[in-house]
C-alpha cells in the first residue's frame, strides 16, 4: 500500500500560554510514532507526514504521544488527521467567494472532530450583517464582517461542551496547508 499525505490539525495545544508543544519536539514524537516526512507549520499545531497507516490510527497513537510526552491537560488536547484528497475537498468546495476578501471579512474553517456536522452547525446563530455560516463535509465555514467582529456570535461557541470537538484555523493558514502538502505529494 502506498503512503498517503496527511495532515494533522491539534487542537488545544499552545493556546494562551497552555498546553505548551514545542514544534521541534511534536516533530520528533511524530517521527517517533513512525510517520515519514514531518513537518511542522505554525505553533497552533499543524503537522504534514506520510504514512500507511489510516487517519483513526494515527490520530489515536497522536493524542496518546502527545498526553505521554508533554505536561497537557488532556481533556483540551484532539487531533484530527486529514488526507490530502479531504483537506483539497474541504478547499474546492468553499461557498462561493469565502475567503476571497480578506480586508473586508475574517474567514475560518471550524473543523469538526466525532462530532456531527449537523449537530455542531446548530450551535451557530449567525447575527445579521456580522456572521455567516456554511456547512461543509465534517466542517463549518465560518466568516465575520472584520469591523464588527466584536460584535460576532463565533466566541458564544467557545461557551458550549460541543467545542472540545472543534479546531479552528484561519481560511489562509487552510489554504497554506493545503499548498504545504501539495509540494509534499509532487
Amino acid at each position: 500500500m502506498a503512503d498517503t499525505t496527511y495532515l494533522a490539525l491539534l487542537r488545544g495545544i499552545n493556546v494562551g500560554g497552555k498546553n505548551k508543544v514545542p514544534m521541534a519536539g511534536l516533530k520528533t514524537l511524530l517521527e517517533e510514532i513512525g510517520l515519514e516526512d514531518v513537518s511542522t507549520y505554525i505553533a497552533s499545531g499543524n503537522a504534514m507526514f506520510r504514512s500507511k497507516l489510516t487517519a483513526s490510527s494515527i490520530a489515536r497513537k497522536i493524542e496518546d504521544g502527545l498526553t505521554a510526552t508533554f505536561k497537557l491537560d488532556d481533556e483540551l488536547v484532539k487531533v484530527l488527521v486529514l488526507s490530502h484528497d479531504q483537506l483539497k475537498a474541504i478547499v474546492d468546495k468553499r461557498p462561493k467567494g469565502f475567503g476571497d476578501a480578506p480586508d473586508k471579512y475574517h474567514s475560518d474553517a471550524v473543523f469538526l472532530m466525532d462530532i456531527d456536522r449537523d449537530e455542531a452547525f446548530a450551535l451557530f446563530k449567525p447575527r445579521d450583517g456580522v456572521d455567516k455560516v456554511w456547512p461543509g463535509e465534517a466542517m463549518i465555514y465560518s466568516q465575520r464582517l472584520s469591523a464588527e467582529r466584536t460584535k460576532s456570535r463565533l466566541s458564544k461557541i467557545m461557551e458550549s461542551p460541543l467545542y472540545k470537538s472543534m479546531t479552528i484555523r484561519s481560511w489562509q493558514t487552510t489554504q497554506k496547508l493545503l499548498e504545504l502538502l501539495e509540494a509534499m505529494k509532487r
